[in-house]
């Protein structure tokens, strides 16, 4: 059997994760991640260059003070709970720093004018990215989350990433951008359940969180609170013009960190007929809006492109996901000289992919495999 570091976030899917391991006979290593300044002082143990506490401790505070989200006070309790049920140890990582790379991310997009997707940056930079770290240092072969995504081995006996059974928590989606080469050493255990199926087990072992809601909100942001840490991480709002596309000035807006193409409610302004962010211009603080026929919905270029597959060198028909609450749709992908490439969506407007905003994921599937995706720029 394996040694497996489980990433416990404090949730019911992590948590029953690290039990389907359990049962069947791995020895795992629970790993709670925090992202703030821990309440235990760290201790080097072994030669991992990651901050490892020795053992585990709860934070004294109460869990009530905390936000929202993964990776609280309250969660790091419930990890603690579960663990002890499962009888594994749980060891807390400090990754401040990391975390401080993503939430950087996440401000300097909205400065941009972007709508970022910090969750595909946590898991590649940080799941199955500095948890591997951690598992390299110990010795585990594997590092598994409670993800609803699965894997499994083409003919040429190489692994890929295909959808999670239940299409309604799939999360795939978000997991794109996970190194290829990683693939053969990540397990998904809750895969190839439903959510329902999850809380069922979950409280046929007695566990904690069986009956935890799900997490709603972006772990680093309190509800509702997005704009002002953006505000603050970049010194200040970006206000401006709020303009239709034919130039025409209907307002002002408290800035561009607070919009994202396609959205219509919250604008602020009137005009007789529903309006739209049609795209917003960085450079001017600007946000323009128009009619729904005016949001791009047909064509994209995509920027930072991983295949988790073979890199494409000629058109090829698949199906492009352009947000993760929206199913994917047909388009033709063309890859393009300098590694970027560009999708045009052959399905009509009975087959859209929704608003294309820039800086969102545009990820590209064959029926329920993931082939590789990129970052929306245009």
């Amino acid at each position: 059997m394996s040694r497996i570091v489980v990433a416990m976030s404090g949730g019911v899917d992590s948590s029953v994760a690290a039990s389907l391991l359990v049962a069947a006979g791995h020895e795992c290593i629970g790993v709670f991640m925090r992202q703030a300044a821990p309440a235990v002082t760290a201790a080097a143990t072994g030669p991992s260059t990651l901050p490892v506490l020795d053992a585990f401790a709860p934070d004294t505070a109460s869990p009530k003070a905390a936000h929202q989200g993964c990776c609280s006070v309250a969660d790091a309790v419930d990890a603690r709970r579960v663990a002890d049920r499962l009888g594994i140890p749980l060891y807390a990582l400090d990754l401040t720093d990391d975390f401080a790379r993503v939430i950087d991310y996440f401000a300097a997009e909205y400065g941009r004018g972007r709508t970022p997707n910090p969750c595909v940056r946590c898991n590649s930079w940080i799941k199955f990215g500095r948890l591997f770290d951690h598992a390299d240092a110990i010795g585990a072969e594997f590092v598994a989350t409670g993800h609803y995504a699965r894997l499994d081995r083409g003919a040429d006996g190489r692994p890929r990433l295909i959808r999670g059974l239940d299409p309604a928590r799939d999360q795939s989606y978000v997991l794109f951008e996970v190194a290829a080469a990683r693939l053969g050493r990540m397990l998904l255990p809750v895969g190839h359940l439903a959510k329902a199926d999850v809380r069922r087990r979950a409280a046929a072992l007695g566990l904690a969180t069986a009956d935890k809601p799900d997490s709603q909100e972006i772990c680093f942001v309190p509800s509702g609170a997005h704009a002002r840490l953006v505000a603050d991480r970049l010194g200040g709002s970006r206000a401006g013009e709020i303009v239709t596309t034919d130039g025409r000035v209907l307002g002002r807006h408290p800035g561009i960190e607070c919009f994202t193409v396609g959205q219509r409610q919250g604008l602020g302004v009137a005009a007789g007929r529903p309006l739209y962010v049609v795209r917003i211009e960085a450079d001017a603080c600007r946000v323009v809006v128009g009619g729904r026929d005016e949001v791009p919905e047909t064509a994209l270029i995509a920027g930072g492109v991983s295949w988790l597959e073979r890199v494409p060198d000629e058109p090829f028909a698949c199906l492009v996901q352009c947000r993760a609450q929206r199913g994917p749709a047909p388009a033709v992908v063309t890859p393009l000289a300098d590694g970027r490439f560009a999708a045009r969506f052959t399905g009509g407007p009975d087959c859209s992919p929704g608003p294309i905003s820039p800086g969102q994921p545009a990820v590209c599937y064959e029926g329920p495999r993931v082939l590789g995706g990129g970052w929306i720029e245009a």
